[in-house]
């Protein structure tokens, strides 16, 4: 993230990285205040936004399965924009040895991690179908074998990893369990 959370992927409800313009563009064509836009953009964007429906994955894939076209965009739109981040690091990092996916929807749906790696052969980046589609929720190689550039599901409980790291910032000495 940069200055605000704001900044980076696409997500729920936040739209992401947008051109810096467009806050004060929709504060003139709107009539609102730029602190309403920015609220807009923190809670109404993303997943939500583009969907009109839910920034709930699964109830959007489940949604573009039966024909909803904005669910479908949403969802095209995340996975177009993690693709971009993946090869953005790859290139600054001058490679990797692998991609981890976690959280909710890293851990949770093999479609969109399919959907995700489909068009990431260029950098040895190869799912192993089986293996991803068993993966969920659970610590697994979903890479195939073969692949140059592995790919792995890893839970992570983000909630305890920032309050370990808030105590160990804040010297309290004491690490939560």
């Amino acid at each position: 993230m940069g200055f605000t959370p704001l900044e980076g992927l696409m997500m729920g409800t936040r739209a992401g990285d947008i051109d810096p313009a467009l806050p004060g563009f929709l504060a003139r064509k709107e009539g609102v205040e730029i602190g309403e836009v920015e609220a807009w953009l923190n809670t109404r964007s993303g997943l939500l936004g583009v969907s009109g429906r839910s920034h709930d994955m699964q109830e959007l894939l489940e949604a573009e399965a039966q024909g909803d076209t904005w669910a479908a965009l949403a969802v095209e739109m995340f996975c177009y924009r993690i693709r971009k981040y993946i090869a953005a690091y790859l290139a600054v990092l001058e490679g990797a040895a692998a991609i981890v996916f976690g959280g909710g929807i890293g851990e949770n749906a093999p479609a969109v991690r399919e959907r995700i790696c489909a068009k990431m052969d260029w950098c040895g980046l190869r799912l192993d179908p089986t293996r991803n589609a068993a993966a969920q929720g659970t610590e697994a190689q979903i890479s195939a074998n073969h692949a140059s550039l592995h790919a792995y599901v890893i839970p992570v409980d983000e909630a305890v990893i920032i309050a370990r790291d808030t105590a160990t910032c804040l010297g309290t000495g004491e690490t939560p369990k």
